[in-house]
């Protein structure tokens, strides 16, 4: 049924179908907060089956099970990427604890045995390898073509397990293309993490979204396709950038995804 059908007062339906005609309704009628609105409940249900939590385990702990970031399946379906913030602590070796990876949804989730793979700390990243059955794997766009003013969704667990393994979805703006770390007002301001990355200085996704440490290791993908162009980073963007803000609010911060790229191919490349 054509639209101007629904008005009956002959005036106004001849006004909106010239506005229709000529594209002035174009905007008001299709845009929406994403690209690709329509298709974005079905990529959050695809995207969710590819997102795990990372944590450890310990039998004399209560819980047994911690949740200390997300990560999300690639590759073969038996890899994953997280930060490499997220499985840097030390393990409780001599009480057996263990880097585990949990999948499945709601308050019994499965868990997995897990090996660190390669690690690339410049980056914040690192690539894992889990036991069982392969993952639904998400597949990598050209995050070189990421624009100022795109907008893209990040899937993860932002409070952790507290209320079981239920992946969370928001949504923000590139609002910047900017450099990791940008020079200090004052040397007091320096610490050595700060002058390591000055460096070797990259470029990071600013976003307009509200993000916690528990997203880090999301998947900054694209709404209609799934595509990952990036890797949601709350800790080690966050104390680059924000040394100088007392209280940040409402940013987040994504590595860009030809990194993770390219640690996948130096594993890929190896005998």
């Amino acid at each position: 049924m054509h639209l101007t059908q629904h008005i009956r007062h002959p005036v106004r339906a001849r006004v909106l179908q010239v506005l229709v005609l000529t594209g002035a309704l174009w905007l008001p009628l299709y845009s929406g907060q994403y690209s690709g609105a329509a298709e974005l409940p079905d990529t959050i249900a695809r995207v969710k089956k590819s997102i795990v939590g990372i944590g450890t385990h310990l039998l004399t702990r209560a819980p047994r099970g911690q949740l200390m970031g997300t990560g999300f399946v690639v590759g073969d379906g038996r890899h994953v990427l997280t930060n490499y913030h997220v499985i840097s602590r030390p393990l409780d070796v001599q009480r057996n604890e263990s880097l585990v990876v949990f999948s499945g949804r709601g308050a019994k989730p499965a868990m997995r045995t897990v090996d660190i793979v390669a690690t690339d700390p410049a980056h914040d990243l690192a690539l894992l390898k889990i036991s069982g059955e392969p993952l639904p794997a998400l597949q990598f766009g050209e995050s070189q073509r990421v624009r100022e003013g795109e907008r893209y969704v990040f899937t993860g667990f932002p409070i952790g397990a507290v209320l079981g393994l239920f992946p969370v979805t928001h949504g923000g703006m590139v609002s910047a293309r900017t450099p990791i770390v940008v020079p200090m007002d004052n040397s007091g301001q320096l610490t050595p993490s700060l002058i390591k990355q000055l460096r070797t200085p990259f470029e990071v996704f600013q976003l307009d979204a509200t993000a916690y440490p528990g997203n880090s290791g999301s998947p900054l993908y694209q709404p209609d396709t799934g595509k990952v162009m990036g890797i949601v980073n709350m800790v080690f963007v966050k104390e680059s950038r924000e040394t100088v803000l007392e209280k940040p609010s409402g940013i987040a911060f994504a590595i860009p995804g030809r990194y993770a790229l390219e640690l996948l191919e130096g594993i890929s490349a190896q005998p």
